[in-house]
């Protein structure tokens, strides 16, 4: 068995997109299908990895772009948050780009489209939970580290997405405040919802390119790492059974 790796290039509003979805060389039958959505910095490698990794447990998975082909940044760049700062601003445009990149994950040969979840990292994991507060169909999703502000439209009365929120307990962008704000607005919206809080972790816990922090409370974590991709398998293991 080895780990397949393919560029997907698929339309949306603003685009061309190009992503990455990995999968099983012997998949003979649909598997559940993982959208990975990208921190600050947009599609890159170590989503690409990420993608492949969840595709050893099992899964397709797409690494999917929400900015535009082309249309990245790095930790060097003069501004890092440049795309992140413009689907900010516009968040009825990045709801509408995740269902483009939902619908390229669902309309992949290998995917049954009807067992589909989504996971993200940062800006990432705010993506989830947007999929989520907009009723676009994903069976569950996985928010790592992610940011909790609520976009400018309204939640769906009732979120159909069962959700697993992996929170750094010293996140400065996602306090513990505004992690309750978060469980509250959930429950408001009738979710099955989970919050798993790492102690002494802060943002950014998975990004192994941090082992130096970025920033105060902004780094690399090994347990709140290991602890929260523990947590995930068994999450989708539980929603695809």
């Amino acid at each position: 068995m080895a780990i397949v790796r393919q560029t997907l290039i698929y339309d949306g509003p603003g685009g061309p997109f190009e992503g990455v979805v990995a999968w099983e060389d012997e998949v003979e039958t649909p598997r559940p299908g993982v959208l990975v959505c990208p921190n600050i910095l947009g599609q890159k490698e170590s989503d690409n990895q990420k993608a492949e990794a969840l595709a050893k447990l099992g899964y397709v998975a797409l690494a999917c772009d929400v900015y535009g082909q082309g249309k990245r940044t790095t930790r060097e760049s003069p501004d890092a948050g440049l795309y992140m700062n413009q689907m900010n601003a516009d968040r009825a445009l990045l709801r509408d780009r995740l269902a483009a990149s939902l619908d390229a994950l669902r309309g992949f040969g290998a995917v049954d489209a009807a067992r589909v979840a989504a996971v993200g990292f940062c800006f990432g994991g705010k993506c989830v939970l947007d999929m989520a507060r907009s009723g676009l169909p994903i069976l569950g999703g996985v928010s790592f580290h992610g940011v909790y502000d609520r976009p400018d439209y309204a939640n769906v009365p009732t979120m159909e997405a069962k959700l697993l929120i992996c929170h750094g307990w010293e996140d400065p962008l996602a306090t513990p405040e505004q992690m309750v704000a978060l469980g509250r607005e959930l429950t408001d919206a009738h979710a099955d919802w989970q919050i798993h809080a790492y102690g002494n972790a802060g943002h950014a816990f998975t990004d192994t390119a941090l082992v130096k922090p970025a920033a105060p409370g902004v780094a690399y974590d090994e347990r709140a790492d290991r602890r929260s991709w523990k947590a995930m398998a068994d999450f989708l293991a539980e929603l695809f059974v």
